[in-house]
């Protein structure tokens, strides 16, 4: 019956993960997968989702079912941190939200929603980007393509390339932006650059989705969403998904949401009840124990402050992972400079390394990273990026 399914090749940074799993080497490094580790090299358990869980669980409390789009509070949560407590947005009640299955749950409901209603509507992503949005929009059935955004030359942006590149687009099709914090490449648009982007969505009227899988891990909680809120101010309708894995260190818990910005309150009804409807064909309702946390963490005055000084903890670290690698790189290399590597915002860096350098760092040092030379910089640490560094500095310089 199975003889005609094809192997599956493997997810590339899940299967880096398994080899280095399986590297005997004492000195190995996995700078691949995309997790925040802290200076130990362990992945963290905040003090506010301690708190939190210790008031789920005191006393032990039955798990029903959540509503299909979630707590409440939880989609307060999103959308007070997205589009700001006081928003007129908000007072208005012109966004539809939803919790989902982590941000990639939140992508999919979105694409599936865009599809049904906009069947004509094509996808375009930066080149490059995180390589499960082109899986997701073309599993909903989207044509995908691709608009210029990284310049390997300058290690920074085509930016008069990528808003040609907007101007050819058709109404209604879906530009997939990232408000902060660039996957894989850590570069991102300018406010300026931003306000550019935006006049031509609006222009042209496109439909933006921003994907934000890192606030606060860029500048701060409203920095990082600065494209989100101009989008808002510019009375553009659009979609949002946010993540709550690596600010809140849940990665297993599976909190993401989505957020669609509507013309009116009964434009949002409907929405939310298409999104509803999604949400029921897919899974029914979203991850229970995640969601209380979240909802805990984010209406708690006390806790929501810890958790915005835990976060920027993690937010300077990597910060200073960055400097330490360029300073050490650049007194390793001398002549040469690697500025853009602290330009650079958020988990991810573009290092600059080739497919061929990355394949000898992994085979001669046991340092696993993607091979287009991306590496999370937050699996950095003070142990290890004197080796990494030395590393890099080796296959630089041949």
């Amino acid at each position: 019956m199975f003889s005609h399914v094809e192997p599956y090749a493997g997810d590339p940074i899940l299967g880096l993960m398994d080899k280095h799993k399986q590297d005997p080497r004492a000195d190995k490094v996995n700078l691949g997968v995309g997790v925040y580790f802290d200076n130990d090299g362990k992945l963290p358990v905040l003090n506010c989702v301690q708190k939190a869980e210790a008031q789920i669980a005191n006393p032990p409390k039955p798990r029903p079912y959540l509503p299909m789009d979630g707590l409440p509070g939880y989609r307060a949560a999103c959308q007070n941190l997205l589009f700001g407590k006081d928003a007129q947005v908000l007072k208005d009640k012109r966004v539809a939200t939803t919790a989902t299955i982590g941000g990639s749950g939140a992508l999919k409901v979105g694409a599936d929603f865009i599809h049904a209603w906009f069947p004509q509507a094509k996808c375009y992503v930066s080149d490059p980007t995180w390589a499960n949005h082109i899986g997701i929009f073309e599993g909903s059935g989207f044509a995908v393509g691709k608009y210029p955004y990284y310049d390997a030359a300058t290690n920074g942006i085509k930016f008069d390339e990528l808003i040609a590149f907007l101007n050819t687009l058709q109404a209604h099709d879906v530009v997939l932006l990232h408000p902060c914090c660039h996957n894989p490449t850590g570069v991102d648009l300018t406010q300026a650059q931003w306000d550019k982007v935006l006049e031509v969505v609006k222009a042209k009227n496109l439909l933006a989705f921003m994907d934000i899988a890192y606030q606060g891990f860029g500048e701060d909680m409203d920095a990082d969403v600065y494209a989100i809120r101009k989008a808002v101010d510019m009375g553009l309708l659009f979609f949002v998904s946010n993540s709550f894995s690596k600010n809140l260190s849940l990665y297993g818990e599976r909190v993401g949401g989505l957020s669609v910005v509507c013309k009116d309150e009964a434009q949002a009804k409907a929405v939310q009840g298409q999104l509803q409807f999604n949400i029921r064909r897919i899974y029914s309702s979203p991850p229970s124990h995640g969601g209380h946390v979240v909802d805990i963490v984010m209406n708690d005055d006390a806790l929501f402050n810890e958790w915005v000084q835990e976060v920027y903890v993690m937010r300077d670290r990597i910060k200073d992972m960055r400097q330490k690698l360029r300073d050490s790189l650049e007194a390793k290399l001398p002549g040469r400079s690697f500025e853009y590597i602290t330009k650079q915002n958020g988990m991810f860096s573009y290092t600059g390394l080739t497919p061929e350098q990355v394949a000898r760092i992994i085979k001669d040092f046991g340092i696993y990273m993607v091979a287009n030379g991306r590496i999370s910089v937050a699996g950095l640490n003070a142990s290890n990026i004197d080796y990494v560094a030395n590393a890099m500095a080796e296959v630089l310089k041949d």
